[in-house]
């Protein structure tokens, strides 16, 4: 399985936006993104202004490197935005990518960022409607449960996560915090995306092609 190995921080600087894809440390003054907003390299600095395709392009990066999401499967996303229907391109794609396991265990606050949340899908940690799913790409839908194992409950992650607060809960969802169960209740809104995302430039990117 690709995946992204260096420093999520450049990536930050690359999209010169903030991803949260380290939790709590984004907000932090020792973020990366903070102490240097440029792109990374010895000419981030000097580097001139973006053409209309080179907008489009970091905009699609931001959207892509924001869920840890690869290219050929984010592509794969976008053909099936295109054949939703009842809502625009760009809509739809934010949908599939908030209806990720991944991110819905983010969303719940059991996991402090995405990539977080990716290892604990992964380590077979979470359930959905009673049984255990270890794909992080899962497509949750409208009445689905998402818990945290049995078994895993009596981790120190998770006695944490019953501790604390749920401050990425999106409306579309809810979350027992003591129980560390939840249930999807509607499809995601445009405005529950807590990032600054320009969706129609990621389609006009892939118009393009």
């Amino acid at each position: 399985m690709a995946r992204y190995t260096g420093s999520v921080c450049r990536l930050c600087r690359r999209e010169g936006a903030k991803l949260f894809l380290k939790g709590d440390r984004c907000y932090g003054e020792k973020c990366g993104f903070t102490r240097r907003p440029v792109p990374p390299g010895q000419h981030g600095k000097g580097r001139r202004k973006s053409s209309e395709y080179g907008l489009q392009l970091r905009e699609k990066q931001k959207v892509r490197r924001a869920y840890g999401i690869m290219e050929k499967q984010f592509h794969h996303y976008f053909d099936q935005a295109t054949r939703a229907r009842g809502t625009t391109t760009g809509e739809a794609l934010l949908q599939i990518l908030e209806q990720r396991l991944d991110n819905v265990v983010y969303r719940m606050s059991i996991g402090v960022s995405r990539p977080q949340s990716r290892q604990i899908v992964l380590h077979k940690h979470i359930t959905v409607n009673g049984n255990c799913v270890n794909i992080p790409s899962y497509q949750v839908k409208e009445g689905d449960v998402i818990a945290v194992r049995e078994k895993s409950t009596s981790i120190e992650l998770f006695k944490a996560v019953r501790d604390g607060e749920n401050p990425n809960l999106a409306k579309w969802l809810t979350f027992d915090i003591k129980k560390l169960e939840g249930t999807i209740i509607a499809k995601p809104d445009r405005e529950d995306i807590d990032l600054t995302i320009e969706e129609h430039l990621v389609v006009e990117y892939y118009s393009k092609l």
